[in-house]
C-alpha cells in the first residue's frame, strides 16, 4: 500500500496525461471543433502544453533514473534517445494531420539545433562558471561531436537545398542510408569502441554529484514509465498542432514559430537535466546531452521523418535558407573554438547565448 501511495504521488502527471486523453478522445469536436476565437485558442493552447510539457519532464525523470542506475555513458544516451524519439514522435505526428507544412520537421531540427548547441549549452557553461569560473571536460568528447555535427549537418540540413529537384528522391535514399548509418557508428564509437571519450574525472578525483536522488524503484519499472508516458503524448501532440495553427493563422505569425515550439516544448526537460549538470560541476555530462541531443536531431530525426514522407507521399524540405544556414555554420565554427582547449568559462557561454538571441530575432524577421 506504501509503495502504491508512493507511486501515486510522483506519477500524478502521468494521471494528468491520460486524463486529458481520455477528455480529448469522448469530447474531441466540442473541444475542438471551433477555434475562431484568441481566447478559445489561448485556453486550448495553454492546456495541453502545460500537459505535454509535464509529461516531457517525467519521461526525462525516468531517463535520469536509468541514468543513475546504468552509469554513463549509457545514462545519459538514454536521456538523449528518449528525448529525441520524442521529437520524432511530435514532428511525425504533427506532419499527419490535415494542416501540411512541409518545413515543419525542417524548423524544428533547426529549432533544435539552435536551442541546444548555443541556448543550453551557453546557459550551462555560465552558470557553472559562475560558480567555478572555470570548467573542464573531455577534449576528445567534443572533437567526436563536433566532427560528426559538421558532416550530419552538411549533408541532412545545408546540401539538399541545392539538390535539383529530379535527383531529390535519390538524394532522400541516400541521407536515410547515410545519417542512420553515420549514427549507428557514433552509437558504437560511444558506447564500445572509445567509451572513455565521454568520461571526465575531475583533477584530484573529485567527486561530482548529479543533483538527482536515488530512485526507490528498480530499472524494469523505470523502462515501462518512460514507454507509457510517451503514448499519451502522441495524440496530444496531434491536438497541440491543431490549436498551434490555428493561433498562427489568427495571430498573422510565421510558421517557423511552430519549430520553435514544438523545439522548446521538447528540450525544455533536457535543459534543465544539462544545466543542472554544469551547476554541479559536470560540465562533461552537460555537453554529453547538448551536443549528443544535437547530433541525434539529425541522426534518427531525419531518416523517420524522410520514411514518413515517402510512405504517406509528402513533400518536405530539409534545406535550410540561407540566413539559417549562416547561424548553424557560426554555432559549430565557435564550438570548435570554444571547445578545443578542454576547458570553458563565463565569455564562451554568453558568446553562445548571443548566438541563440540572434535565431530567436530571425524567427520574427
Amino acid at each position: 500500500m506504501d509503495t502504491l501511495r508512493l507511486m501515486l504521488r510522483k506519477e500524478w502527471s502521468l494521471l494528468l496525461s491520460y486524463g486529458s486523453l481520455i477528455a480529448i478522445l469522448l469530447a474531441s469536436e466540442q473541444l475542438f471543433g471551433n477555434l475562431d476565437t484568441g481566447t478559445r485558442i489561448g485556453v486550448m493552447f495553454g492546456w495541453l502544453f502545460v500537459v505535454i510539457l509535464l509529461s516531457a519532464f517525467s519521461v526525462v525523470h525516468h531517463a535520469e533514473s536509468l541514468a543513475q542506475k546504468l552509469g554513463e555513458p549509457y545514462g545519459t544516451l538514454i536521456l538523449t534517445i528518449s528525448v529525441i524519439g520524442l521529437e520524432a514522435i511530435m514532428i511525425a505526428t504533427v506532419m499527419l494531420t490535415k494542416e501540411e507544412n512541409p518545413k515543419m520537421a525542417r524548423d524544428t531540427m533547426y529549432g533544435v539545433l539552435m536551442i541546444v548547441l548555443n541556448g543550453l549549452f551557453g546557459l550551462s557553461v555560465l552558470i557553472g562558471a559562475w560558480k567555478r569560473r572555470f570548467q573542464s571536460f573531455n577534449v576528445q568528447s567534443s572533437d567526436t561531436y563536433v566532427g560528426c555535427l559538421i558532416v550530419l549537418v552538411g549533408v541532412g540540413l545545408f546540401l539538399p537545398a541545392f539538390v535539383p529537384e529530379k535527383s531529390i528522391f535519390m538524394f532522400e535514399i541516400y541521407l536515410i542510408a547515410i545519417c542512420s548509418v553515420l549514427y549507428g557508428i557514433f552509437l558504437w564509437v560511444q558506447t564500445r569502441e572509445h567509451r572513455g571519450f565521454f568520461e571526465f574525472t575531475l583533477p584530484g578525483g573529485e567527486e561530482v554529484e548529479d543533483g538527482h536522488p536515488e530512485s526507490p524503484f528498480g530499472i524494469g519499472y523505470h523502462v515501462a514509465l518512460l514507454i507509457i508516458t510517451l503514448v499519451p503524448i502522441v495524440i496530444l501532440a496531434k491536438q497541440l498542432s491543431v490549436v498551434m495553427y490555428a493561433g498562427l493563422a489568427n495571430l498573422g505569425a510565421p510558421d517557423a514559430l511552430a519549430g520553435l515550439v514544438v523545439a522548446i516544448l521538447i528540450l525544455a526537460p533536457e535543459g534543465l537535466a544539462a544545466v543542472n549538470a554544469a551547476r554541479h560541476n559536470n560540465l562533461q555530462r552537460a555537453l554529453n546531452i547538448c551536443l549528443g541531443s544535437g547530433l541525434a536531431t539529425i541522426g534518427l530525426t531525419i531518416p523517420v521523418v524522410l520514411i514518413i514522407g515517402m510512405i504517406y507521399d509528402m513533400e518536405l524540405i530539409l534545406g535550410l535558407e540561407p540566413e539559417e544556414m549562416v547561424l548553424v555554420g557560426l554555432s559549430i565554427l565557435l564550438l570548435m573554438v570554444n571547445l578545443g582547449k578542454g576547458q570553458t568559462n563565463a565569455f564562451k557561454g554568453v558568446l553562445h547565448l548571443v548566438l541563440f538571441g540572434s535565431y530567436v530575432v530571425f524567427v520574427f524577421a
